[in-house]
């Protein structure tokens, strides 16, 4: 029979209300699929999977899609310096600027921060600024002259919200030597200079001069001479002076640099260099009292020494019980060698306390204390009153 025939009039409208919805849901499949195509070309689109399995009257978890952080590496800081006519050249270790020329240095980084050497920090003169751009961060000097030459440095600031802070790993330094045809040095207030020759420690005479093409050597005033510079004992840098690395008694004295250059040569400021045996470490006193435990009315002596290095000066200073009602202080200091390979002494200071009384029962403290430091130890003692005489029997 046909169909037409089975279902009827009524049939026949639901059977093509059905086709039409088949036709309009492959159409909107067709669309999508071709939508998909334009969004990534040349990609094709996955065939759905049925999964199989348990139902489950579990709903489905909702997944929230983490946030992607776009991470990027901190650009590297570099200098610049701008030259004439729009030039830029990336500065190396050291550069040099004519005196009297400007000099403009750019720093990659945002924000920035300049160091500049010190006759610059104290610029009253308004030849000096430091503005930050965009990217990079821009020092401008103009009317340079031979006192600005030195170390210009650069540093990248870190900052979280309105806190920064200069990252010290980062900063970039160039040395600006500023050559100026009258003065090869650069210029000192002072006339004579006082230096430290330490023992512990190297000594620079910061000679610096204005054109690394000058050459310089070091003499001593008195008696006249020029002092031989090996590079192991004494070292020159043109950056920076001369540099006595293990300073010794003979090199104590009047010393100054002279520099020449072409037809014209000069002195330096004269350096007063002062020999001070300075001790490896703070001294380490011990304390000694003659009894812990004295009579009333015999003597005590508390005894505080330090063993160190020779020719090092100890300075012992004393607390005691007695300083509650001003019982004046009494005490033998001495000085005296010690055996043995190294040179070493011994420094003592001996407290005297004559005729003790119950006042000066208690602790008694020592500090001594060298150009390192000092160090405080103590001890006590206690005085027992004097035995009653037994009386005698009739």
């Amino acid at each position: 029979m046909p169909l037409e025939n089975l279902f009827g009039s009524k049939g026949r409208l639901v059977l093509s209300a059905l086709l039409v919805c088949a036709f309009i849901l492959e159409l909107a499949n067709c669309q999508e699929e071709a939508q998909q195509q334009k969004i990534n070309p040349g990609r094709k689109p996955k065939p759905s999977i049925a999964k199989l399995g348990r139902s489950t009257n579990k709903s489905p978890r909702a997944v929230t899609a983490k946030p992607k952080i776009k991470t990027t590496a901190p650009a590297q800081t570099f200098l610049t310096q701008v030259l004439n006519r729009g030039k830029f050249k990336k500065v190396v270790d050291s550069i040099s600027v004519q005196s009297g020329d400007t000099l403009e240095l750019r720093c990659r980084g945002k924000p920035v921060q300049w160091s500049v050497p010190k006759y610059l920090e104290e610029d009253d003169e308004g030849r000096l600024s430091m503005v930050q751009q965009e990217r990079y961060g821009v020092l401008t000097l103009v009317n340079t002259t031979g006192a600005d030459t030195g170390e210009f440095s650069c540093y990248p600031m870190y900052c979280e919200d309105t806190d920064c802070r200069k990252e010290y790993d980062k900063a970039v330094k160039v040395f600006v030597f500023f050559p100026d045809p009258q003065e090869l040095f650069v210029p000192s207030a002072d006339y004579y200079e006082a230096i430290q020759l330490r023992t512990n420690w190297p000594t620079l005479l910061p000679c610096q001069v204005t054109s690394p093409q000058a050459k310089v050597t070091l003499h001593r005033e008195f008696p006249p001479a020029e002092v031989e510079v090996d590079g192991t004992e004494i070292s020159f840098n043109v950056k920076r002076g001369f540099t006595i690395h293990r300073p010794r008694p003979h090199h104590a004295g009047a010393l100054f640099c002279v520099a020449s250059l072409g037809n014209l040569r000069q002195s330096s400021t004269k350096y007063m260099l002062i020999y001070v045996n300075y001790p490896m470490a703070p001294p380490a006193p011990v304390i000694q009292a003659s009894s812990s435990s004295v009579t009333a009315g015999e003597n005590l002596r508390v005894s505080c020494s330090v063993v160190g290095e020779q020719d090092v000066a100890v300075e012992f200073t004393w607390d005691y019980p007695g300083q509650q009602i001003g019982r004046p202080l009494y005490t033998q200091d001495s000085i005296s060698p010690v055996g043995g390979g190294a040179a070493r002494q011994q420094s003592q200071s001996v407290l005297l306390v004559d005729e003790v009384r119950d006042v000066d029962q208690g602790t008694y403290t020592c500090t001594a204390q060298n150009l390192q430091g000092a160090k405080s130890v103590s001890t006590t003692v206690k005085v027992v009153p004097k035995a009653k005489p037994k009386k005698q029997k009739p």
